[in-house]
């Protein structure tokens, strides 16, 4: 019986390490449902109003950040609404801008954010 429990463990083990679309039926969609959360929670924050208007820029679709269309693009949207944020949350933040070094605004975002 020991041995059987030890390859019944192995087999229960194997399983943690399946791809995310063997986890079950709605894992592929698992992204879009956290997409239109954050997109709820932007909404309560006024985003639009506060961060898009200023900057001239276009409200985020249901799956924005969720389907890889324009990788520049989102990116620069990602970094404007993280600056936003930071901002929102009473640090003073520059804007970054899209000529801007993306590695060296990726460093001042998760520098600013450590910091809290």
């Amino acid at each position: 019986e020991e041995g059987g429990a030890g390859r019944r463990g192995d087999r229960e083990r194997d399983r943690g390490d399946e791809a995310p679309a063997e986890r079950g039926p709605g894992a592929a969609f698992h992204m879009f449902v956290l997409m239109e959360d954050l997109l709820d929670k932007l909404k309560l924050l006024s985003y639009e109003e506060e961060a898009l208007r200023r900057h001239n820029m276009r409200p985020l679709s249901r799956h924005y950040f969720a389907l890889p269309t324009n990788p520049g693009e989102q990116f620069f949207m990602f970094c404007t609404l993280a600056a936003w944020l930071i901002s929102r949350a009473g640090r003073p933040f520059e804007q970054p801008q899209e000529c801007d070094d993306p590695n060296a605004v990726i460093s001042n975002v998760l520098s600013e954010l450590r910091s809290f």
